[in-house]
């Protein structure tokens, strides 16, 4: 969850630092701080509890010293509150060591109680501040950063990456990670090292993945990679497909808003270069068609939104790859000891790459015998290496916490998948409507935005003081109404919740009150009368009770007017292509409720982008 930002090189350290830091912002945080090495050789550390804009004013009070070496730091609190005390740096070593750290060392109390013993005394509640002190003692015996920082990290239990520097050594910075993001930025006379390539964009598009249980050294002119154990290794190198205009807001009033406007490009970009002679071919996965023919099971795991999606791919991939599809949430899926073997099939689905309950279920499945696929939207994740194959969904930067065109995309990824596989295994023969449908999306989403925006934006300007919404959707549809209920709790902090229509007789139809604002997704009569039949008697149902139906529906769908307060139409789609367009309206309304309630789209409280600890 936490941003972190390494610099060497001749530039002041403090403003590519807080450059960093601020294009890092979208990873939620509630501190801020800065170390750096002056040009005397002397070690200058500012941090404040609260946003970076906080820190920029104690700066501008009084600024530190001009140096070419320095860390920066955003964090999210775990070990105590967001305080100046716990926030990081952490300094040791009488002050002329710093580190900064993201994750949770998980035998910080066994290590505090050892330090106590020696004498330490600590400043903060942090787990951070038990490395920062084990890292001073080391470097007092070592005299040796690099030989002091791998001592200490090969003590640590848990999930972290940590970097480090001190004011003996300046022009070098060391980073090390298990089990948390980390990459390498490549410039001229000048290195980086951040949590996300959006931390050193700005500067250079040439970085380096660093992998698990590895040690980074960092000066203007070279970086070095090893093992714990000291052994050299090779990173991999890569570039990253976006530039830092990718993740400005470009003149929209928020991220969110220009990411829900970008859907048509991320889904047309999803799609690139996966469609040949009217079917689905995924370079990526050339050279896996034995293993798409020998599986019998499919399992999707995913958290929060991405499980949505998910469940979007369970219908995709069992209507035409004929293979049954089950969809875990990450964090439960290891902890239950699932049946999973050589013909079972897993596929991760992770924006950043680097979710750590997702990551843990992919390095368990690896270890059970699965084979492992992962879609992904971020080049150089831990996710994606750790898997036998990866689907980019190259939706370009996400910003905003609250995720939008990186669930499109996600569908898109998984619409493609499904058509891969049928082809592969033979239940598909003729994908050519298939392939017409996902060409035409990106248009069929603009059309949404631009007829329906105003219109549903103004209905959530009328609603700004509901206190619950409810969410109601059939097939496809059930998992758009799961989504729709997250986000409106994500950024409107209004209750909110996702039912599959039938259930209504079971148990949620007694949340019907007058005025109760309910959101219906009705698919396609087209598709299948029988379920439109059955989801206009739920209408039924719930008008019958004073809700004020919202209802979703495809242009033409006269059935449903007369038992709707309001009805917001997407184009004619085919029915596992419906929930890409379906979702935009409820996009759309959860941003512009919570915008006329006066809160932040882009960073709600309490949530963080990437959540990089179970």
């Amino acid at each position: 969850m936490c941003g972190i930002v390494g610099y060497v090189g001749p530039r002041p350290s403090q403003d590519i630092l807080l450059a960093g830091l601020a294009r890092l912002e979208y990873r939620g945080y509630d501190s801020a701080g800065i170390a750096v090495i002056d040009e005397s050789g002397d070690l200058g550390m500012r941090k404040k509890a609260g946003k970076l804009s906080v820190l920029r004013d104690s700066l501008g009070d009084a600024t530190l010293a001009a140096g070419s070496t320095g860390i920066g730091h955003t964090r999210w609190a775990t070990h105590g509150g967001p305080t100046d005390e716990n926030a990081h740096p952490h300094l040791a070593d009488d002050d002329k060591l710093a580190v900064i750290h993201n994750g949770i060392i998980e035998n910080f109390a066994v290590l505090r109680d050892e330090l106590l013993a020696d004498g330490v005394a600590f400043l903060s509640e942090t787990d951070t501040e038990v490395a920062a002190a084990l890292l001073g003692r080391e470097y007092r015996e070592t005299g040796d950063l690099e030989k002091a920082f791998r001592n200490v990290v090969n003590r640590l239990e848990g999930a972290f990456t940590l970097l480090a520097l001190h004011q003996d050594q300046p022009g070098l910075v060391v980073g090390a990670r298990r089990n948390s993001p980390l990459v390498i930025g490549l410039g001229e006379g000048e290195n980086f090292l951040g949590s996300d390539v959006a931390a050193f964009v700005e500067h250079t598009r040439n970085a380096l993945a660093i992998g698990q249980d590895q040690i980074v050294s960092i000066t203007p002119d070279a970086v070095t990679v090893t093992d714990f154990a000291g052994t050299p290794v090779e990173p991999e190198p890569f570039e990253v497909s976006w530039d830092a205009a990718a993740a400005d807001k470009g003149g929209w009033s928020s991220f969110m808003a220009k990411e829900v406007s970008e859907q048509p490009e991320a889904i047309a970009n999803t799609i690139r270069g996966r469609l040949q002679d009217g079917q689905v071919v995924i370079p990526e996965l050339d050279g896996l068609d034995d293993l798409f023919v020998g599986i019998n099971r499919v399992i999707i795991t995913a958290c929060g939104t991405a499980s949505y999606a998910a469940l979007v791919g369970k219908y995709a991939i069992e209507q035409w790859a004929r293979v049954p599809v089950d969809v875990e949430l990450a964090h439960e899926f290891r902890y239950r000891d699932p049946v999973i073997g050589d013909d079972t099939l897993v596929v991760s689905i992770s924006q950043s790459g680097e979710t750590m309950d997702t990551l843990m279920a992919v390095k368990y499945a690896r270890e059970r015998g699965a084979r492992t696929l992962s879609i992904c939207n971020t080049q150089g994740a831990t996710i994606p290496r750790e898997s036998d194959a990866v689907v980019y969904t190259h939706a370009g930067p996400e910003v905003a916490v609250a995720s939008t065109k990186a669930f499109s995309a996600q569908i898109t990824a998984l619409l493609l998948l499904g058509l891969h596989m049928g082809r592969v295994r033979g239940t598909v023969a003729d994908a050519s409507t298939d392939v017409a449908e996902l060409q035409a999306l990106p248009d069929k989403i603009a059309r949404v935005l631009n007829e329906e925006q105003e219109h549903v934006a103004q209905l959530a300007r009328w609603m700004a003081d509901t206190r619950s919404v409810l969410f109601l959707g059939r097939h496809v549809g059930y998992p758009i109404a799961l989504e729709g209920a997250l986000k409106l709790k994500e950024i409107s902090y209004i209750h909110a919740e996702g039912f599959a229509a039938g259930e209504l007789k079971h148990g949620p139809i007694a949340l019907i009150e007058p005025g109760q604002p309910v959101f219906v997704l009705v698919p396609s009569p087209r598709h299948s009368a029988l379920v439109h039949s059955k989801v206009v008697s739920n209408i039924q149902e719930i008008r019958a009770r004073g809700a004020r139906v919202i209802v979703v529906a495809e242009e033409g769908d006269a059935a449903v007017l007369p038992y709707a307060d309001e009805v917001i139409h997407i184009p004619l789609a085919g029915a596992m292509f419906e929930p890409v367009l379906a979702v935009v309206p409820l996009q759309i309304f959860a941003m512009a409720l919570a915008t006329a309630k006066g809160l932040d789209v882009d960073q709600p409280r309490n949530l963080a982008k990437s959540v990089t600890v179970e």
